[in-house]
């Protein structure tokens, strides 16, 4: 199969024209080198903050606009926060949105879907079984299909965190940010290309980066660990395989170095981040990425859906 092109920054400056002033806008917090052990200031970009508490509403939200919703409105398997930012993004532009999530999500991550205004109908089996039974509602319904992480709209809407980053931190050198299925990874990269080093991150439990790297391209892996609800894909996106020429590394982080990361940000900042949110933020924590001295480095805080009595 020939290789898609990835995801361009015309594509990304196109989905920030779509969601502006529909997304929120979320601050940079600049903390001082001792607070997490930089040489220089950390840039964190706090996009936990989005109404969803994940940077997926700006790809639900990017995919919504550039597409024609019909009655039979929007569907997406999610067992967590694509399936909330979809029904949040459907109920803003007034769709109906229809979420197939696996039994064995548990009610704490779908009771959020109903409540952004989505129907839930929930599906034996895992994410794959959910996924085969909204992609059969898509067909039969003539609904519009939204991918989590693989569809080039919804990547790009991604990327406009990155366009932020790029105004708000002005000579940034480095962003470091979490990879599941790679649509934040590929947005992020296909924004910024070669004039900022990208550097992914993954747990041990979810590298589907670094199996894709290993085998030449993206293949099915065993999910397993802290952050498997949020990072947990089977297998690395087409998108984001796409964009590797403007990845410059990939780290695996241990779910101990991701927890000590959650109460880091906790102490430091009083920020709540679910495991996959604060998966990037490890890697300096832990010692895996060691700016040099003057780097001026930017992490993506993605997400918050989690319980904070975990992190405090």
């Amino acid at each position: 199969m020939d290789r898609l092109e990835p995801v361009s920054r015309a594509e990304v400056d196109a989905a920030r024209a779509r969601v502006d002033g529909r997304i929120r806008r979320t601050p940079v917090l600049t903390v001082e080198p001792a607070a997490f052990g930089s040489p220089q200031p950390l840039h964190l970009k706090l996009d936990l903050l989005q109404p969803t508490g994940s940077f997926k509403v700006r790809g639900a939200m990017s995919l919504l606009t550039a597409t024609d919703v019909g009655s039979a409105g929007v569907v997406a398997a999610s067992g967590g926060n694509f399936g909330q930012a979809v029904a949040w993004a459907a109920t803003q532009l007034g769709h109906r949105a229809v979420v197939f999530v696996p039994a064995t999500s548990p009610e704490e991550k779908i009771a959020p879907i109903r409540r952004w205004g989505a129907e839930v109908r929930v599906v034996d089996g895992y994410y794959h079984e959910a996924f085969q039974a909204a992609k059969a509602h898509v067909s039969e319904a003539g609904a519009v299909w939204a991918h989590a992480y693989d569809q080039r709209e919804v990547v790009a809407g991604q990327g406009t965190a990155a366009v932020e980053v790029l105004a708000d931190v002005p000579g940034v050198d480095t962003i470091l940010v979490a990879c599941g299925g790679g649509g934040l990874l590929a947005g992020i990269a296909g924004c910024v290309q070669d004039e900022v080093k990208v550097v992914a991150v993954e747990t041990e439990g979810t590298p589907t980066l670094h199996a894709a790297r290993t085998h030449g391209g993206p293949v099915d892996i065993e999910v397993s660990g802290i952050a498997a609800s949020a990072l947990g894909a089977r297998r690395l996106g087409e998108l984001a395989w796409a964009a590797q020429p403007w990845v410059d590394d990939a780290l695996l982080v241990s779910d101990g170095e991701v927890v000590a990361a959650q109460r880091a940000l906790w102490r430091e900042t009083r920020s709540v981040a679910e495991p996959g949110g604060a998966t990037a933020l490890a890697a300096l924590t832990s010692g895996r990425y060691v700016p040099s001295p003057n780097e001026q480095v930017a992490v993506l805080v993605c997400g918050a859906n989690t319980d904070p009595a975990s992190v405090s």
